[in-house]
């Protein structure tokens, strides 16, 4: 089992500063695990997010609905766009009474894409909480939110 203390080789003031340095440490740890499981894929997590939120919407979005839908609300969220588009697993639909209006849809290419990553994804991210300690956590954050 990790220790913050031990990880980074340091002490802290206080419980809450070591909780939300822990909380940052945790999250880094998180997003370069998501990343090397991404990696075969050649997507990243964002895109990945991107993707699923396509898919569950069943209907083509405009880019505000995808960036407000993002775990992760990147402020490059057109660019990682752009680059699901050049990889075909996605299109632009124009509005064809607004030019300034698009419309983001997932195709064929990105459904398959999605199929073929498997969704153990965060399984061993939480391997050693059971679920009473996942609630607790989950609602400790959505307290400090």
């Amino acid at each position: 089992m990790g220790d913050l203390s031990k990880d980074i080789n340091s002490k802290f003031v206080n419980n809450r500063v070591k909780a939300l340095l822990n909380i940052l440490y945790t999250a880094n740890w998180i997003s370069n695990h998501q990343n090397e499981f991404f990696k075969p894929f050649g997507i990243s997590p964002q895109q990945y997010n991107i993707l699923r939120i396509l898919k569950g919407a069943k209907e083509p979005l405009n880019v505000q609905v995808i960036k407000d839908r993002m775990i992760e609300r990147a402020p490059n969220a057109t660019r990682l766009m752009d680059k699901l588009c050049a990889k075909q697993y996605i299109e632009r639909l124009p509005c064809e009474y607004d030019r300034r209006v698009v419309k983001i849809a997932i195709i064929n290419k990105g459904m398959e894409l999605l199929e073929s990553i498997p969704n153990n994804l965060n399984k061993d991210l939480l391997k050693n909480l059971n679920e009473e300690e996942a609630e607790q956590l989950s609602n400790l954050l959505d307290k400090m939110r």
